[in-house]
């Protein structure tokens, strides 16, 4: 997460109103529940949904190793207590489609910030699932959108076309959705497309990393030497 993204989860939690409903969906170590908890004003609840189990940990990291899983469990209740927001934080430790069958979460949420497993299937159960659970004119943040293979993927299956949410735009892989009526679909969607050039080279640079040959991202803009977020 960078800065930039930081500041508008930030920016998008200080604004809601008393009795408003903050879901995150893949917490990790904290960072970005920490922002959200911190930015909400007392009366928003704030919830973070991540089973800790050791996989989707990041990339090619698929198998679930128990160990890291509760490594990282304590790592993340660590930083919410020296963050001095641990009881700002409901923590639901189950995967984000169980919570969501089992109706972890009630009601409606006012904004909705997507972090979970990138890979196609579970980034679109859970833009499907959780989605649908976004107030009329709350927000959906999705990290990783025009960056992972799979993220994106899912938005072009649900959101490019869809009806529901207006593409406002993105910092970094950061996407932003509104909910509310979008008006021409065909313009939703171009506004959205115009992100695909930024996808393809994203791509790329992965490729490099992966075939260690990351120096020739540089060619693309890219200096780090991580994967593009």
């Amino acid at each position: 997460m960078t800065e930039g993204q930081a500041r508008r989860l930030w920016d998008r939690a200080s604004v809601l109103a008393n009795g408003a409903k903050v879901v995150e969906i893949g917490s990790y170590h904290g960072r970005s529940a920490i922002v959200l908890a911190t930015a909400a004003a007392d009366g928003v609840e704030v919830v973070a949904v991540d089973p800790h189990a050791g996989n989707d940990r990041g990339p090619q990291q698929i198998t679930a190793v128990a160990e890291e899983g509760e490594r990282d469990h304590q790592t993340f209740l660590g930083n919410l207590k020296r963050a001095g927001v641990d009881e700002r934080v409901r923590h639901v430790r189950h995967p984000s489609q169980s919570a969501a069958a089992q109706g972890a979460v009630e009601g409606e949420i006012d904004l909705l910030y997507i972090d979970g497993a990138h890979r196609y299937g579970p980034a679109l159960a859970d833009i499907k699932a959780w989605g649908a659970r976004v107030a009329d004119g709350g927000t959906m943040l999705i990290h990783d959108s025009f960056s992972s293979i799979g993220v994106t993927l899912a938005l072009l299956r649900t959101l490019f076309f869809g009806g529901r949410f207006r593409y406002l735009g993105r910092v970094g892989s950061m996407a932003e959705y509104r909910c509310e009526p979008v008006g021409s679909r065909v313009a939703n969607a171009a506004r959205q497309a115009v992100e695909l050039p930024w996808f393809v080279r994203n791509v790329v640079i992965k490729v490099l990393i992966v075939a260690k040959l990351g120096r020739l991202t540089r060619l693309l803009g890219h200096r780090q030497p991580t994967w593009p977020y």
